[in-house]
């Protein structure tokens, strides 16, 4: 992910096919539906958010279906490398996207958010069968599979075509009230934001 090749923001997410599917979701109401994830044997990531949106978010892991990414994840997060970086592209409707600590961190220069990735190396595509639901934690890529290293979105609505495309990592199983709330980005620059909320501090729950 520390390569000019990286597609960034939606299309990262989605690819092309999925533009008309987000067009759809993005007229839905993404507090409209409430998440009932159970807390399995863990490890959970807190995410404390601070900006316009102030609270906690808890995101259960899921070793079990991730092992090398939530191996990076949580090697970051006990590291601090997490804390102080924003929420640099968020769409409505759609995801909550963060995590790039080359390029993410306030205080910095964030203007190439969302292109970098951590000093660790990129991770092999761990695909599964679970489903992106709304609360579902996936990782970011550029158009290789083989090429997530830091960055992380949330879902704010279904969306079935990134279903075997790209990592699950984990589901929020409590906080969604503050997922729902991080601030929007512009639909005309492909949801990146404007005084972007940040994760002030994340840790790691074992």
């Amino acid at each position: 992910m520390r390569d000019s090749s990286l597609i960034t923001g939606a299309l990262a997410i989605m690819g092309a096919a999925g533009l008309a599917a987000y067009l759809f979701l993005g007229q839905s109401n993404a507090q409209s539906a409430s998440v009932s994830f159970e807390d399995t044997e863990g490890p959970n990531l807190v995410i404390e958010v601070s900006g316009t949106t102030n609270g906690s978010i808890t995101i259960d892991l899921l070793p079990n279906v991730a092992p090398l990414h939530v191996e990076q994840i949580t090697a970051l997060a006990e590291e601090g490398a997490y804390d102080g970086v924003i929420f640099h592209r968020v769409i409505e409707g759609f995801m909550a996207q963060t995590g790039d600590v080359e390029f993410g961190k306030i205080g910095g220069d964030t203007v190439r958010a969302g292109m970098g990735g951590s000093s660790r190396p990129n991770i092999p595509a761990e695909f599964s069968d679970v489903p992106f639901q709304r609360g579902v934690v996936g990782m970011a890529r550029s158009a290789s599979p083989d090429s997530a290293n830091s960055q992380f979105f949330i879902m704010f609505e279904p969306a079935t075509h990134l279903n075997g495309q790209y990592t699950v990592v984990g589901r929020v199983i409590e906080g969604m009230d503050v997922v729902d709330a991080i601030k929007k980005g512009s639909s005309q620059h492909n949801g990146a934001v404007l005084d972007p909320d940040q994760m002030a501090h994340v840790t790691v729950v074992k």
